[in-house]
């Protein structure tokens, strides 16, 4: 387990991106969406690994990535937090191919024990070029995770639905000095 680590997960289009932003600008690491790298290098190359066209090697480079950003991410000293992460991959993987894949990788690749969750926020949902499903298919998608890390013995704290700052504020004040 990586206490260091801290994922923030949850409904697509529900602010994760800007969170991330905001507790970047306050002086700690970051680390993008894989899903939101991915799409803009297989959009560039006219690849096919887009959740759209091909969902599973979508996922299955998503694991890749998360996997990859786990070891980067080591040579940051302090927090660092995880716009998404492994369990967000590898549980989508499982359940649309039902390939057993989400123990066994995310139980030896631990985060920290609380994991932040962004719940489905209809006046704040959009879509675009990148995010094309429907605000129907982002809250199934948050239901599904907030299945999964509970099931992964994580402590899951929903975010709450407020501005920004105030949500960075709640982050560090509910990690503390918590390891």
């Amino acid at each position: 387990m990586n206490n260091r680590f801290v994922l923030i997960s949850g409904c697509s289009g529900g602010g994760k991106s800007t969170l991330l932003a905001e507790l970047s600008a306050r002086g700690h690491a970051v680390v993008e969406e894989p899903g939101r790298r991915i799409i803009a290098e297989e959009l560039a190359t006219a690849g096919k690994a887009l959740p759209w066209v091909d969902q599973a090697a979508f996922l299955r480079r998503a694991i890749d990535m998360a996997l990859a950003d786990r070891i980067s991410a080591a040579a940051h000293e302090g927090w660092v937090f995880f716009d998404r992460g492994l369990v967000d991959a590898a549980s989508a993987l499982e359940t649309l191919t039902g390939e057993p894949v989400l123990r066994p990788l995310c139980t030896s690749q631990r985060y920290h024990r609380r994991v932040f969750m962004a719940p489905p926020w209809p006046e704040i949902y959009v879509t675009d070029p990148g995010r094309q499903h429907g605000f129907e298919a982002a809250t199934a998608e948050y239901h599904r995770l907030m299945t999964a890390f509970p099931a992964l013995d994580y402590d899951v704290i929903n975010l709450p639905q407020t501005a920004i700052s105030a949500r960075a504020d709640f982050v560090q004040a509910c990690l503390g000095n918590v390891a």
